[in-house]
């Protein structure tokens, strides 16, 4: 278990940075998320072994594709899931008619009361399939899955953006478009 903690570590670290604190590696993110990549390089190698090879790995590894070099390869960013405010240029877009959201059983009361709201992020996030979304709900316990009634909501008027690994965004979503799934369907 120890050893599979220490794999993940530096992977732990780059998400914490580009995402929460970068200041952790001393660093600073501009207004676009971007990092520069040596100075990030430099700040995490002051905290555990690390060099471009392993960020590349990182990058290259990561299922959820969180982060993305710029196209010289001299930056990164994180995609999506920040708690700093950056703004990452998503793409806005008509979304699917149906979107789903993981998430696990103790914050389903608060769900069903006040509706989806980013909780110190940005926005909130949203997955394209039931598998990602029930993915997304075992990190945090028993997994809970809400189906959300994207195509309603953009015909009247919501803001739906498209991250660039995929991930749906919104800054929230009202309870009136949110329905339990069964466990059943999960």
């Amino acid at each position: 278990m120890k050893q599979d903690r220490e794999a993940t570590r530096p992977g732990r670290f780059l998400s914490l940075i580009l995402r929460h604190r970068p200041e952790a590696a001393g660093i600073r993110l501009d207004r676009n998320g971007w990092a520069d990549v040596e100075q990030l390089v430099a700040g995490m190698a002051g905290h555990m072994p690390f060099d471009r090879a392993k960020l590349e790995e990182i990058v290259r590894t990561d299922a959820k594709r969180r982060y993305v070099f710029s196209p010289d390869g001299a930056r990164i960013r994180a995609c999506q899931g920040h708690s700093v405010p950056v703004d990452v240029e998503p793409v806005q877009a008509r979304p699917p008619e149906i979107l789903w959201h993981g998430t696990a059983e103790p914050f389903t009361a608060s769900i069903e009361r006040q509706g989806l709201l980013p909780q110190g992020r940005l926005y909130v996030h949203l997955s394209a399939d039931v598998p990602t979304a029930l993915s997304v709900g075992r990190r945090h316990g028993r997994p809970v899955v809400y189906r959300v009634d994207s195509g309603r909501m953009a015909r009247e008027g919501a803001a739906f953006w498209l991250a660039e690994n995929g991930v749906w965004m919104i800054r929230a979503v009202p309870p009136r478009y949110l329905q339990r799934q069964p466990e059943t369907e999960r």
